[in-house]
């Protein structure tokens, strides 16, 4: 990881089975632009607040559990850290851990703007992608807090230039969390 700079954290958690598929890792990412009303995560809000580490030291933190195989960046917006997140991320696939990526933005949006977002995202397994609307939040959904929000294949999508929905029912997105 030679590239490497500092990522402002708001948290970690090392063992979580609520923000993505299996035991996997989860860190949340300082800083948002978008303020949605009804945030999960106000906290991560600020651009400046958290705490600033490594790559390397995330990394190390995630492999120290043997039974977590999956990692999820949440927010916060955790495409505003695109750059300093690329070392992780490349990191993570060399060793065959899956990647999760929450963001506030369309995957259009990220398509048509390129740059370390569209390279971050293209390391990624999995995007949930799309602003929280408060009007669409819903608990009969998995993994999404609005029912605006896709949970995409990424590679799938990459090559064919489009979103295309993930159907692992690993992600339950054929079955409702609560009837």
């Amino acid at each position: 990881m030679s590239e490497e700079s500092n990522i402002r954290i708001a948290g970690f958690i090392g063992e979580s089975i609520t923000d993505g598929p299996g035991i996997r890792a989860v860190i949340f990412l300082q800083g948002c632009l978008r303020y949605c009303p009804g945030c999960h995560n106000p906290q991560s809000l600020p651009l400046w607040g958290g705490t600033t580490i490594s790559a390397h030291a995330l990394f190390a933190r995630i492999s120290a559990n043997p039974l977590v195989r999956g990692v999820t960046f949440s927010g916060g917006e955790p495409l505003l850290q695109a750059k300093p997140l690329l070392p992780l991320a490349r990191q993570l696939k060399q060793e065959s851990y899956e990647l999760a990526i929450y963001t506030g933005y369309t995957f259009e949006e990220i398509l048509s703007s390129g740059g370390d977002a569209l390279s971050l995202i293209s390391l990624a397994d999995t995007l949930i992608d799309g602003p929280f609307l408060l009007k669409e939040r819903s608990l009969s959904i998995t993994f999404r807090g609005s029912r605006n929000q896709r949970i995409l294949n990424i590679p799938s999508s990459l090559k064919k230039g489009k979103p295309v929905l993930e159907t692992s029912s690993r992600w339950g997105t054929s079955k409702p969390l609560f009837s």
